[in-house]
């Protein structure tokens, strides 16, 4: 396997750490040990990952197994614990162990960083310059004339069939665009979604979110994150044409520099990928924006705080753009080519650790993470899709096309 193939596989959630090493829980779905190579399913995905030539092949009292790699006790739907170091720049399992093992303890970082949450914040507030609520002005609903947009745009979500024509046999995609959290919390989001009796039977929900993901590399409309994409949508019997709600997480990797230099590269980075859906997914109304949950607990520079919390302001300053009526963000075909979706706010995640937020009490715990401190664990992925189903459900907007009539 070249590396340059190896990298573009790697560059995934559960695999993308800061730290020098870190176990992880899989199924085996098959081993490949003429390549060294382990696929397993992790975190809601299937992976694909290189195992070092001197790798330890352990059973669950950690004694080697004779035949490595060979060994007929790594058979598929085996649950095992890999260490997984970075090698050369590249992920790498260094060793994998039958069942699943307690993994160490996980480092401490700050249970608050004294943010005061966007929707918190009033016109009078500001940080860096910039006002409080989510739609500036301290406002946390759209502006009317963009709110009434809004609903003219959600009254064109119909059952469409794979021509992209309305049908009663046809559906209503959402689907995921982001990284690695945002996969991580959106399949959850759908198995919770699709069992739940008020969701529409209409409603098929796609996660085309991808570890190793983030903004810039959805940029390119030819890049593999799409080309993914169109795979998983295929897989789900979903059509181009069909997707008419996207929910976007903005995010970029290693961030840097203040909030005008960061934010406006993630920014411009969103913009790009929002005109992108659009001409990928010519019946897309509606994208729903979010920013990242609270990262006091980071480790490393992938996405540490302030970062965390300052993403959300380049997804009001989209909205604001097109609020503007600047013309790359038009969503409105009877005022010119329409380039992208009409942007609102999805719901909104970060809190400031362990002290609540006003409105919903929400607290982020040093065990809603994994030991990278970014990535969600299960209870912190639970939040996160516990609020996304929440809020299709009960929005005013989105509940009409995703509640069951």
């Amino acid at each position: 396997m070249s590396r340059i193939f190896s990298a573009a596989l790697m560059g995934i959630a559960l695999f993308i750490s800061t730290a020098s090493a870190f176990d992880a829980v899989g199924t085996i779905k098959k081993v490949d040990a003429e390549k060294s190579v382990l696929y397993l399913f992790a975190n809601g995905q299937d992976r694909m990952v290189e195992v070092a030539n001197d790798a330890k092949i352990l059973d669950k009292e950690g004694k080697p197994l004779k035949d490595g790699l060979k060994s007929k006790e790594l058979g598929e739907g085996v649950e095992v614990t890999v260490t997984v170091e970075r090698v050369d720049n590249r992920s790498t399992i260094t060793a994998i162990r039958l069942g699943k093992q307690d993994a160490p303890a996980a480092k401490e970082g700050k249970n608050t960083v004294g943010f005061k949450p966007l929707t918190e914040m009033a016109a009078s507030n500001k940080y860096k310059g910039e006002d409080g609520g989510l739609y500036g002005g301290g406002k946390n609903e759209p502006p009317e004339a963009h709110l009434a947009a809004a609903k003219k745009e959600t009254a064109k979500i119909v059952p469409l069939d794979a021509d992209g024509k309305p049908s009663d046999k046809g559906t209503i995609a959402l689907v995921s665009i982001s990284m690695s959290n945002a996969t991580q919390e959106f399949s959850m989001f759908k198995q919770i979604a699709d069992r739940d009796e008020k969701k529409s039977s209409r409603v098929t929900i796609v996660d085309c979110a991808q570890g190793g993901q983030a903004m810039a590399q959805w940029v390119d409309p030819k890049a593999r994150a799409w080309v993914e994409a169109d795979r998983r949508l295929a897989a789900a019997k979903i059509s181009p044409k069909q997707v008419q709600v996207v929910w976007v997480k903005l995010a970029n990797m290693g961030p840097r520099g203040d909030l005008k230099e960061h934010g406006k590269k993630l920014q411009e980075d969103t913009l790009k990928v929002l005109q992108n859906a659009k001409e990928r997914f010519p019946n897309v109304r509606i994208a729903y924006l979010g920013s990242r949950i609270y990262a006091g607990h980071a480790i490393g520079g992938l996405n540490p705080e302030p970062y965390a919390y300052e993403g959300a302001y380049p997804v009001r300053w989209l909205i604001q753009d097109q609020i503007k009526g600047y013309a790359e963000l038009n969503f409105d075909s009877e005022k010119g080519v329409a380039k992208a979706p009409l942007l609102l706010w999805g719901p909104y995640f970060w809190g400031d650790g362990l002290t609540p937020r006003k409105d919903d009490k929400l607290i982020w715990e040093r065990k809603d993470f994994t030991n990278d401190g970014v990535h969600p664990s299960d209870s912190g992925r639970r939040k996160v899709a516990d609020m996304l189903l929440k809020f299709f459900k009960n929005d005013p907007l989105a509940g009409g096309w995703f509640v069951q009539k």
